[in-house]
């Protein structure tokens, strides 16, 4: 590491518990926005909900991305491991900041991946894992499915699942033998990465977890379903499944399966959470009193 990681500590007076928000794929800020047109600030409305009912927050930027940019000189030479390692990280710091025995870790999407792995590998000092909008299948056959349920995909999605394929058996792809549309998913500079990631079963990773595990998904969830959150919850029968009504990706409330509407809201920070969001992480965090 060559520079510091850089997050948001929300600390409300006399807060009983601190929850590390882990961010999702690509270059997703400390407050859920990207430049690449995401801009719901749920990260932030998360920690603010959290914050207005006695629960403190750490929400963080990905090293190379954001205000922790400088923290390594390529934002894609990454891997679960390096994740893994900077999630530990924010845990001792916390742990050291605030005198707490233990941080829960929320894990949105991806960053359910990373909070899932990181338990499985070191419990030590992890009070619980919120897993929000996260997959309970290996990433590659999630990112298939959500190729081939986008109709405007059409044609590119054998070539994509070939490309996933030869990325889960751990080799590259050939960028010459992928249609135009598909380059930016498998650049080149993000393969390692993928290869990585794909190599993770999320159902494998939450059986060896040993901490309470809460599962929170949108039934609106255009790119992970309701099937992931069972998955997990069937890997994991001690596990609190919350299923959200109306409630999209990004935690916000959808009413209609009006393709575009759903994502129209990823555009839209102005928009609140979805209800019973926010109240569902309380009360997972106030059932276990061994945390506290």
């Amino acid at each position: 590491m060559q520079g510091p990681l850089a997050g948001t500590f929300e600390a409300p007076a006399d807060s009983r518990a601190t929850v590390l928000i882990i961010p999702g794929s690509g270059p997703t800020d400390r407050d859920g926005n990207s430049p690449l047109g995401v801009k719901t600030s749920m990260y932030r409305l998360l920690a603010d909900g959290l914050a207005q009912q006695g629960i403190g927050s750490v929400r963080i930027d990905k090293r190379g991305m954001f205000g922790s940019a400088k923290a390594v000189p390529d934002a894609n030479a990454v891997t679960v491991d390096d994740y893994v390692r900077d999630t530990l990280s924010w845990v001792d710091t916390i742990r050291t900041t605030t005198g707490t025995r233990c941080v829960w870790l929320l894990g949105h999407s991806e960053g359910g991946l990373m909070a899932l792995a990181t338990a499985a590998r070191q419990p030590e000092s992890i009070c619980g894992l919120i897993l929000v909008s996260t997959a309970g299948r290996p990433l590659g056959d999630v990112l298939s499915e959500q190729l081939h349920t986008n109709p405007a995909n059409g044609t590119l999605t054998e070539a994509g699942d070939i490309a996933i394929h030869s990325l889960t058996q751990g080799h590259r792809v050939d960028m010459k033998t992928l249609p135009t549309p598909l380059a930016p998913l498998f650049n080149p500079a993000v393969q390692g990465f993928l290869m990585s990631l794909f190599a993770q079963d999320p159902a494998k990773l939450i059986a060896q977890v040993r901490v309470p595990v809460l599962i929170v998904q949108g039934e609106r969830d255009l790119q992970v379903g309701t099937v992931d959150a069972e998955r997990l919850k069937q890997a994991d029968p001690a596990a609190t499944l919350v299923l959200l009504p109306d409630t999209n990706h990004v935690l916000k409330t959808v009413t209609s399966d009006d393709r575009a509407a759903n994502i129209h809201t990823y555009g839209d920070a102005s928009l609140p959470l979805a209800p019973g969001v926010v109240d569902a992480i309380v009360r997972f965090i106030d059932a276990i009193p061994k945390a506290h």
